[in-house]
């Protein structure tokens, strides 16, 4: 029998039609990539089992006792790791806020077909694990090094092409140490769950979720700019097919609140009782510290300034906010923007793009009082 092509199976990106609902397929990719329920913005840290999950492909079959990483390519002495010579290396552990960079895409008109991600794509907790920069100097860089690309074990098929799960970072970002890239083993002190990339992955502070290579085996140090998929077809912000895009890098400012009052179980619409409301939820970007959260309750149409807790020691980390709202009985939209240290503000109008990726809308929260 003649094998049919790979295209036939995996078909190119596409913008949903005017109208067009879900897909079969797009909720088969919500079932399999869960998103942090937003009540559990309350925890600091997040437990693993609520931290958001994408997975491109199959998670892998892992073997820790089998397990190795490879450091090569523009070094000068290749690299074989085990977790035991890895264990060797300093530890360190960051506490570190991670959001895909597809979160928001189903909320974009038209809307890119993809896993619809509404906010609910992000998650915070305590990665252990090795500096990239230490074992990278273990191996030593070559002059014309000027790139790290990292390789998991997930292979798959995308968009018509078979591919092992492959990104890059500059030599700067992988060698430095504001942030610091950590090879990690452990999530909130214990070892990495199988969704999360047992028995390795990299975490990059400040950078969407694509960057955060799970199921790690292989750091190739090269002399010219990675092009494989991941990096140069996919991730990019593109207005039009064609055009090369603007690489997806660092995380654009949110603020996220965790819905007060109790639930409608379908629409999810909030009921609250008249009088004074506590909101409260969490702010974040990867560009720093963030320095002004405002609430609205009116459609953004006027804005108060909430109470924003100092970044302190956990520099890559989400913020807690607090704004106190008193209720009057009727429909109410309760909306949040957060401001970064760089003066990067969450956008009140969608920032399309092909891809949905990196789209900070506001939230909004439907609220009835009675």
């Amino acid at each position: 029998m003649e094998q049919a092509p790979l295209q036939e199976v995996s078909t190119p990106g596409r913008i949903a039609a005017p109208g067009e609902g879900i897909s079969a397929e797009e909720l088969a990719l919500a079932a399999r990539n869960h998103g942090l329920p937003l009540e559990a913005l309350r925890y600091e840290v997040t437990p693993p089992g609520l931290h958001y999950v994408l997975v491109h492909y199959d998670i892998p079959a892992a073997d820790a006792d089998h397990w190795s990483l490879a450091v090569g390519g523009r070094v000068v002495t290749p690299l074989t790791l085990d977790l035991a010579a890895l264990r060797g290396f300093p530890a360190v552990t960051h506490r570190v806020t991670m959001e895909c960079a597809g979160n928001g895409r189903a909320r974009l008109s038209p809307r890119p077909v993809s896993q619809p991600w509404l906010v609910e794509a992000v998650g915070t907790a305590e990665w252990t694990g090795v500096p990239l920069r230490l074992v990278l100097a273990e191996a030593g860089v070559r002059p014309d090094a000027v790139e790290a690309v990292f390789t998991g074990a997930d292979h798959g098929v995308e968009r018509g092409v078979e591919q092992d799960y492959q990104r890059s970072l500059p030599l700067s970002a992988a060698t430095g140490d504001d942030p610091e890239v950590l090879i990690a083993y452990a999530m909130n002190g214990r070892p990495l769950p199988p969704q999360h990339g047992y028995p390795l992955r990299l975490v990059v502070p400040g950078w969407y979720g694509m960057a955060h290579v799970k199921w790690l085996r292989e750091i190739t140090l090269v002399d010219a700019p990675f092009t494989g998929f991941q990096q140069s077809v996919a991730y990019r912000y593109r207005q039009d097919p064609d055009e090369p895009g603007d690489p997806v890098t660092r995380i654009g400012p949110r603020a996220l609140m965790v819905p007060p009052g109790f639930p409608d179980f379908m629409s999810r619409t909030r009921v609250v009782r008249p009088g004074p409301v506590r909101l409260e939820g969490r702010a974040w970007s990867g560009y720093g510290a963030v320095v002004g959260v405002e609430v609205s309750a009116d459609t953004g149409r006027s804005w108060t300034a909430a109470r924003v807790e100092p970044q302190g020691a956990h520099r890559w980390a989400w913020q807690a906010w607090t704004c106190d709202w008193r209720a009057a009985p009727g429909s109410h939209t309760l909306t949040v923007r957060a401001t970064d240290g760089e003066g990067r503000t969450q956008p009140l109008e969608q920032p399309w793009n092909r891809g949905g990726f990196g789209n900070n809308l506001v939230q909004q929260v439907p609220v009835l009082c009675c």
